[in-house]
């Protein structure tokens, strides 16, 4: 008995634990935003199980790896600071001839 309900248990954890797939993307906003709304958002992404990478200071924003669910909660956060979310990508520059 004891162990059907451990079993039932470890099952169920790990069946929870699998989590929604993260995307890497850069969520910034409007210069004018408060630190608040961006401090919500960053807040969202921790209780959802996403990482923030990366916090910038030139722009109002910051970079983590989050699901979809939680990104679209961030973009309703703050209805007048409209917050821009892209996929983080890896830029490359190949050589050309420059005239």
């Amino acid at each position: 008995m004891k162990f059907t309900i451990l079993s039932i248990l470890a099952f169920i954890t790990v069946a929870m634990s699998v989590a929604q797939p993260q995307k890497a993307v850069i969520i910034s906003y409007p210069n004018d935003t408060p630190d608040s709304i961006i401090d919500q958002a960053k807040d969202a992404v921790l209780a959802a199980g996403g990482v923030i990478t990366h916090e910038y200071k030139l722009i109002k924003g910051f970079a983590a790896k989050a699901s979809a669910k939680v990104l679209d909660t961030v973009q309703t956060m703050g209805n007048d600071y409209h917050a821009v979310i892209e996929e983080d990508q890896m830029v490359s520059v190949v050589g050309g001839k420059s005239s």
